[in-house]
């Protein structure tokens, strides 16, 4: 069978004659599990507002069937993927496919400023991220000051709604911070565990992600590092209190009298724990420790 049958792998039966052939088997120690609803494609590549003028990152390509409708809508494409068997995969998958770069990296050892800088503006970033390492793989593209215009991200639906948790439940974390201190958030799409081979145990959501031009504006904080250090911190351990919580770790070196009286100089009360505060609020007390 020629790689030309391969030009549409959002369609079941290409995905699956194309495993079957190869012997593929979608590994679970990478998260894969292959998109095969056009549907949901067509969302993703829509509500990322992909041109021509566009170079787009992205995580995780798996067979390539996200990447072959990204090239056709986008001026260039770099495609990163950890699994090396995958390789000669994509060689074929992609075989018509002139504007695309793949990278066979490990994501979080990528310097993605460097992309960036090939790419001579903001990039977008478009993918389907693997659930075991959604959190970190978003952190490092918020936290690393890579010029990105938005990240468009099919994620965990649970992962979704953490995203955009507000303070005092079990969902609101160092995440929910981190985005809303970044991005605004808007889920584009709900996608239920039948859009994928295999069927993964949960159902999952699109969700965009647009960069604020400057957060800074959002929390008032200048130094935004220790900032997220300290809310990092802050969920470390979450059934305890803040003056106990940020006591613990040596590094940020803040004392427990100096978080109580921070918080009391901020009207809120000793014993209070760091789901309860706002973005504004973490500003306000890193400021004052």
């Amino acid at each position: 069978m020629n790689s030309h049958h391969f030009d549409n792998l959002i369609e079941p039966a290409q995905t699956t004659a194309l495993m079957k052939e190869l012997g593929l088997d979608a590994k679970k120690r990478f998260g894969q599990n292959f998109l095969i609803d056009a549907r949901v494609l067509d969302k993703i590549i829509k509500g990322a507002e992909i041109t021509k003028d566009d170079t787009v990152l992205e995580i995780g390509p798996g067979v390539g069937t996200m990447t072959q409708a990204l090239s056709r809508a986008a001026g260039k494409v770099i495609a990163v993927e950890i699994d090396k068997d995958l390789i000669p995969v994509l060689e074929k998958t992609l075989a018509g496919c002139e504007n695309v770069t793949v990278v066979n990296a490990d994501i979080m050892d990528v310097d993605l400023c460097e992309i960036a800088a090939q790419a001579g503006r903001p990039i977008k970033v478009v993918a389907n991220l693997p659930y075991y390492i959604t959190t970190p793989i978003l952190m490092k593209l918020l936290e690393e000051k890579v010029p990105i215009e938005s990240i468009t991200v099919m994620v965990q639906k649970e992962v979704a709604e953490r995203m955009q948790a507000a303070p005092g439940g079990k969902d609101y974390g160092a995440l929910s911070l981190a985005v809303q201190y970044y991005c605004e958030a808007e889920v584009i799409a709900k996608v239920p565990s039948n859009c994928f081979i295999p069927r993964p145990g949960v159902d999952s959501a699109v969700i965009k992600l647009t960069l604020r031009k400057d957060p800074r504006g959002n929390a008032g904080e200048e130094d935004t590092e220790h900032m997220f250090r300290l809310i990092r911190q802050s969920f470390s351990q979450r059934r305890k209190t803040l003056s106990n919580t940020l006591r613990a770790d040596a590094s940020l070196g803040i004392s427990r009298e100096a978080v109580e009286t921070a918080l009391s100089e901020m009207g809120l009360p000793a014993d209070i724990r760091g789901e309860r505060l706002s973005l504004k609020q973490f500003a306000e007390l890193s400021k004052r420790v």
